[in-house]
């Protein structure tokens, strides 16, 4: 492939596009094509820290270091 001459996929044809109007029309073009092969990006893995059950909290125990443990994930 080195050795073919290589086409641009997109051409501005008119007008003076600025490299961040060609950056989101890169990115349309992209989502587009993906919605059109039916792929969609996987969620990557959460945290430890987003997790839902930290919205649980279970109840404070008193003591030495409580206030450093407090913070730790379980």
């Amino acid at each position: 492939m080195a050795d073919e001459e290589r086409r641009p996929v997109l051409r501005v044809v008119r007008g003076d596009a600025t490299p961040e109007e060609i950056a989101a029309l890169v990115a349309v073009v992209t989502a587009r094509a993906a919605a059109a092969a039916g792929t969609r990006a996987t969620p990557g893995r959460r945290g430890a820290w987003g997790h839902p059950r930290h919205a649980l909290r279970e109840p404070l125990q008193p003591g030495p270091g409580a206030w450093r443990a407090s913070g730790f994930p379980r």
